[in-house]
């Protein structure tokens, strides 16, 4: 919350890591953190060990056609998904990590390029959030762009990142259904469509 009355009371300065450490390194890091903070009756913490996932930022993207009321999603398998009784096929706003140094608005560009061959010259801030602070350092910065839905389609992805992504395109009373019915069950796109039915009315 940025509103200064809402703000957190302690900040940085009311933590001490006292050893950080890389204790597993692949396609993500998990860091594994001894520190004390201050309490809010007063004075420190104990030391405590936490374990933090760690694989940089991303960016999602919302794609929205003001003219046909439409909103251009993409479909593809996510591992973390794998448990799911129904199916680990995801459908979810276009999204991507950032590389170390990119800005997150470039890097939404792209991704919408790669993801769905539009091509897109101005994404325009949503939100930001962390996706799971009590363990994840993964921060997601939202976007949304004005697309024209009719060019949307096909199947899409970078070959030597083994995707496989399918567009698809769904009206705005489709989405309102799928939030109202809870079927939307990824936090990212669950985020910016319940965005979108505060906002729809502003973007042009």
């Amino acid at each position: 919350m940025r509103n200064p009355s809402s703000a957190p009371e302690f900040s940085h300065n009311d933590v001490i890591i006292e050893q950080e450490k890389i204790v597993y390194r692949g396609f993500f890091s998990i860091k594994e953190y001894h520190l004390r903070h201050r309490l809010f009756a007063g004075g420190w913490s104990e030391a405590v060990t936490r374990e933090v996932f760690v694989r940089g930022d991303a960016v999602g993207v919302l794609l929205y056609d003001p003219k046909q009321q439409a909103v251009v999603l993409v479909e593809q398998f996510r591992p973390g998904a794998l448990k799911d009784v129904n199916t680990p096929w995801v459908i979810e706003i276009v999204a991507g990590s950032i590389p170390a140094g990119e800005a997150p608005a470039a890097v939404a560009l792209k991704e919408v390029f790669e993801e769905t061959g539009l091509q897109v010259t101005d994404v325009r801030p949503m939100v930001s959030y962390y996706a799971s602070p009590g363990g994840n350092a993964e921060k997601f910065h939202l976007f949304y762009a004005i697309i024209d839905a009719s060019l949307a389609g096909g199947i899409h992805g970078l070959k030597d990142e083994h995707e496989d992504i399918r567009v698809r395109v769904f009206s705005l009373e489709e989405c309102r259904q799928a939030l109202a019915e809870g079927s939307v069950n990824n936090a990212l796109t669950l985020i910016a469509l319940q965005w979108l039915q505060l906002h729809y009315q502003e973007l042009y």
